[in-house]
């Protein structure tokens, strides 16, 4: 399988070497499969405990949705895990979805952003802003969202505050969620390093974090440590798979009608078609053509991790129930293990690791390249394309517009050797309103 695939076609950043090798560790997966339940009645097929919560949350959960009805055929479906924050402006919904069950059959953890003011008394008053729109007494847990350095993990007025929630009975438990590093001008932090640090400080009661088939190594230390010490955690970013299949379909679509390539594609897009060309020669190759079998199977592996309780799926539609929780429950089979080594070592050589932000530190104009990938997940991959706008459109910095004719130091830091000056183009054009 390795012939003729060099450094840049693939094959220097494999973990895997060789199919059978230790990519899967057979301590968390097992070696059977169960079918996955299809149909409008799918249901919730396991629960698992949130760490020292002792809470029994559905191994598939709701992450951003913007409609009531959806979110309560989620719920009756058996979901019980919502995740949501004060910077979604979903709340509302999410207070529609629960008004008359049972409140303690629901876990809710929101988010608050550590902003200008960090005093205790502002995260209060943001605190109950939530639970009024939430329209609940209490807050299962509340995360700091995106700590991206052990500095605002650590913010005094934001425990200080959740602190007097839990006096007061509004509040149970803490959390924290991390993308990576997303600061160009900081020393690098990685999402290893901010969670386990988060680990070792005792607070934080539940984890929210990037991890997938693709980028095993960046999460699984930080669960093993969470085994240890009893800490739930709760997943994003399980599937990797999308952005090739978006991409190489755009660039089709181009050549088919005939059009020029957009100045925002030059140089960093041709070295991408390259390594695309690659991929898709390795995608017919080994039968990898079907993005459904892969993305189930990203979810199958990371349900198959022990240390992992929840899954947060972005629910917008009944079709999106159907296809989440018709994973729950069921196992990665031994076919499956192979289409997603396969991948891995393949076209997953394209995807920009969340959390990673190794490039940003060389990069000339300050870029944040972390942040912008992000966005553009969200575009491609969540289906939501005012809100990734909306969120570049804030980014204080300069915007990838400049990586047009850049010289690609990028590219040339990156440890996985992506074309990720291309990557960037494509994300400018998304997201851009110009």
């Amino acid at each position: 399988m390795k012939k003729g695939l060099n450094r840049r076609n693939f094959i220097k950043n494999s973990t895997l070497g060789i199919i059978g090798g230790t990519f899967i560790k057979k301590d968390l997966i097992s070696e059977t499969t169960e079918p996955e339940k299809k149909g409008e009645d799918s249901k919730i097929g396991a629960f698992r405990t949130l760490g020292r919560t002792g809470f029994r949350v559905s191994d598939i959960s709701i992450g951003f949705s913007n409609n009531t009805q959806v979110m309560k055929k989620a719920i009756e479906s058996g979901v019980n895990y919502i995740d949501t924050a004060e910077s979604y402006k979903n709340q509302k919904v999410v207070g529609e979805a629960i008004k008359g069950l049972d409140r303690k059959s629901i876990f809710i953890t929101s988010k608050l952003e550590i902003k200008k003011d960090k005093s205790e008394a502002g995260f209060i008053k943001r605190f109950n802003q939530c639970l009024k729109e939430l329209d609940t007494e209490y807050i299962d847990c509340m995360m700091v969202h995106s700590a991206e350095t052990i500095e605002i993990l650590k913010t005094p007025g934001f425990h200080s505050a959740m602190d007097q929630m839990k006096k007061e009975g509004k509040l149970r438990y803490v959390g924290v969620s991390n993308h990576g590093s997303n600061w160009y001008k900081e020393p690098k932090v990685r999402m290893a390093t901010i969670l386990n640090e988060a680990v070792k400080d005792g607070r934080f009661d539940v984890f929210l974090m990037a991890y997938n088939f693709i980028q095993e190594d960046l999460g699984a230390e930080v669960i093993e440590n969470c085994i240890k010490e009893n800490i739930g955690v709760t997943l994003m970013k399980v599937n990797p798979v999308g952005k090739y299949y978006v991409i190489s379909d755009r660039i089709k679509k181009l050549k088919a009608e005939g059009k020029k390539v957009h100045p925002l594609y030059l140089e960093g897009v041709v070295r991408f078609k390259k390594k695309a060309a690659n991929a898709e020669r390795f995608i017919k190759k080994y039968d990898l053509n079907d993005p459904n079998e892969i993305s189930n199977g990203a979810i199958k592996f990371v349900l198959g991790n022990k240390g992992v309780s929840s899954v947060v799926c972005s629910m917008n539609n009944f079709d999106h129930i159907d296809k989440f929780v018709s994973l729950s429950g069921t196992k990665l089979s031994e076919p499956e293990k192979r289409k997603l080594s396969l991948y891995k070592e393949g076209p997953g050589q394209l995807y920009c690791r969340h959390g990673c932000s190794e490039c940003e530190s060389i990069c000339p104009s300050g870029i944040k390249v972390s942040d912008i990938m992000r966005y553009n997940h969200y575009f491609d991959a969540h289906d939501r394309q005012k809100y990734a706008i909306r969120k570049y459109m804030s980014l204080n910095g300069k915007d990838a517009g400049l990586c047009v004719d850049c010289e690609g130091y990028c590219e040339s830091s990156c440890t996985y050797d992506l074309p990720v000056q291309g990557l960037l183009s494509m994300a400018h054009k998304n997201l851009s309103l110009g």
